[in-house]
């Protein structure tokens, strides 16, 4: 049998327990507080009254007079108990200089001496005092009767203490029931707060919810994944050290609270990003990455943000590039052995017919053209990477009908280019321009791409040229960018070949430009910068055009 371990407390019950103590508190030390001002007060006012009464008899002509008489209790004693009850007191005490009683609320008291303190009194000063009589304790007030400068007597008016205890728990009573009102009032707003708090920690307590803090910290510099989360108003509200890094963004700079349109990303990267419907799967270039791009809106009823997942792909589109090259090349060399099968079998059926010499001329005569052909490739680039995607692009160009010719004016050696341009940059670059001309070419008279490729100075120039149609002045820029494409999409998509080629040129610092051709078509060209460095020996060879 397993005991059930009671699970901790949610942070909105904590919360609420917390509060209804505090509430509960406040009001009791509230309440306490007022009690004790309140007896106070009382205190003060029954001061206040009792001398007030006291004065007022002693300031009466009437009294004089009859303390003047040969038995003053005889007409002092219902004017005393006359003014207790109009004055609202419990006692008044009329007394002569030695405090022998001429009045008092019980009779049998008369004739005796008053209990307490006259001594300030007979020195004329009138005063008040707490002080436990016959009747109980009491606030008092004692104040002397004067005949002229002589004091004739004194007087004493009082209010005892239970009296102002019972005015006083009247009012306690009051206050104790606006204090269980403002409790309760309390205790319902403080449930109504923490059962949104519920609502919104999920009714996790704070362990849990510290635990999960750290999880999410964890797992957020953890995954090589960009992840970047945005507000309702498309402003960075957490942003993780991947997506910082595949967005180019600045470790040490604080973009939370930016918008994303202050982030400096390429302008289709930012549309996707600001966009109010999800984006699946879709391909953004920066400066020098490919991302995958997915972005979900946060549910809940009205829009409060929205999640951006990035991947990087930049090492399997340059793989793809060169899978669909390889594919390429594959199909090409599928087609030129069938075409040599055919030859074969015209220069067998030349020998069994006897004519040997007609057999040996046609072979050679399809020797040379190849020989010629790659001659010709090799004599104006012998840069290895570059010589070898010309061969493998002129045999795919011609088996889509294009013809692919490299122009006489190339040149470029082997060990010309220096180690700070990568080859595949320069395959990424030439390799997507010539793609591009190939497709813009066909279908055209005379379908035809000229390749130029050469060193000028400190520049590598690649110039590639074709037949087709042009590109039209109103879309020389966007053509560079990602997803621009002037024929129907095809499986695979279009429109990404000649933006790779300018974060490639943008990657190496060179300058990018297309151009209406002589008679038609599209010239685009590039210029990469080379080192000053790597030109060592070489200024001979690269002055040459």
């Amino acid at each position: 049998m397993h005991m059930r371990v009671p699970r901790p407390r949610s942070l909105a019950a904590q919360l609420f327990a917390m509060q209804a103590v505090l509430i509960a508190v406040v009001v009791a030390g509230y309440a306490l507080f007022t009690y004790v001002s309140d007896q106070h007060q009382a205190e003060d006012a029954a001061r206040r009254q009792a001398l007030a009464v006291a004065r007022s008899i002693a300031d009466s002509p009437s009294v004089r007079e009859a303390i003047a008489t040969p038995h003053p209790s005889a007409e002092l004693q219902p004017y005393a108990l006359k003014v207790m009850k109009d004055a609202d007191v419990d006692f008044v005490t009329i007394m002569n200089p030695k405090g022998i009683r001429w009045t008092h609320p019980n009779p049998k008291q008369i004739g005796k001496h008053f209990v307490g303190n006259i001594q300030p009194a007979l020195r004329g000063t009138p005063f008040t005092e707490t002080y436990t009589g016959t009747l109980g304790a009491s606030v008092r007030a004692v104040t002397p009767i004067k005949d002229g400068k002589e004091i004739v007597g004194l007087v004493s008016a009082g209010i005892k203490v239970k009296a102002i205890s019972k005015q006083v728990q009247s009012q306690v009573s009051a206050l104790l029931g606006v204090a269980a009102g403002a409790l309760a009032l309390g205790a319902i707003g403080t449930y109504v707060v923490n059962a949104r708090l519920r609502r919104h920690t999920h009714g996790m307590n704070a362990a849990e919810l510290s635990r999960m803090h750290d999880y999410h910290e964890a797992a957020l510099h953890a995954v090589r994944e960009g992840l970047l989360m945005l507000d309702g108003q498309y402003r960075v509200a957490l942003i993780n050290d991947g997506g910082r890094e595949l967005l180019g963004l600045p470790g040490e700079e604080d973009v939370v609270g930016r918008s994303v349109a202050e982030l400096g990303l390429p302008a289709p990267l930012t549309g996707a990003l600001l966009a109010s419907e999800p984006r699946v799967d879709e391909v953004h270039l920066t400066a020098d990455r490919v991302l995958v791009v997915n972005t979900s809106p946060v549910s809940g009823g009205e829009r409060r943000g929205t999640v951006v997942t990035l991947r990087d792909v930049t090492e399997l589109q340059s793989l793809m590039g060169e899978l669909d090259s390889e594919r390429g090349f594959t199909q090409a060399l599928r087609s030129q052995a069938h075409e040599a099968a055919n030859r074969l079998h015209t220069v067998v059926s030349l020998i069994e017919l006897g004519r040997a010499e007609e057999a040996v001329d046609f072979a050679t005569a399809e020797l040379e053209l190849a020989q010629a052909l790659t001659d010709q490739v090799v004599a104006a680039v012998s840069e290895p990477v570059l010589a070898a995607l010309l061969l493998g692009k002129t045999a795919q160009a011609n088996e889509r009908g294009v013809e692919l010719v490299v122009s006489e004016d190339s040149r470029l050696d082997d060990g010309l280019l220096p180690e700070s341009l990568p080859s595949r940059d320069l395959v990424t670059i030439l390799g997507n321009l010539i793609d591009n001309a190939v497709d813009a070419a066909q279908g055209s008279v005379g379908a035809r791409v000229t390749v130029t490729a050469y060193a000028e100075g400190a520049e590598l120039v690649m110039r590639v040229a074709d037949t087709g149609t042009g590109v039209d002045p109103a879309h020389a820029e966007l053509v560079f960018q990602r997803g621009f494409s002037t024929k129907p999409a095809g499986p695979g998509g279009r429109g990404l070949g000649l933006a790779l080629v300018r974060q490639a040129v943008t990657r190496q610092e060179g300058t990018l430009t297309v151009a209406e051709g002589t008679d038609s078509g599209a010239v685009f060209e590039v210029r990469l910068p080379l080192r000053t460095a790597d030109l060592t020996g070489q200024a001979g060879v690269r002055g040459e055009v």
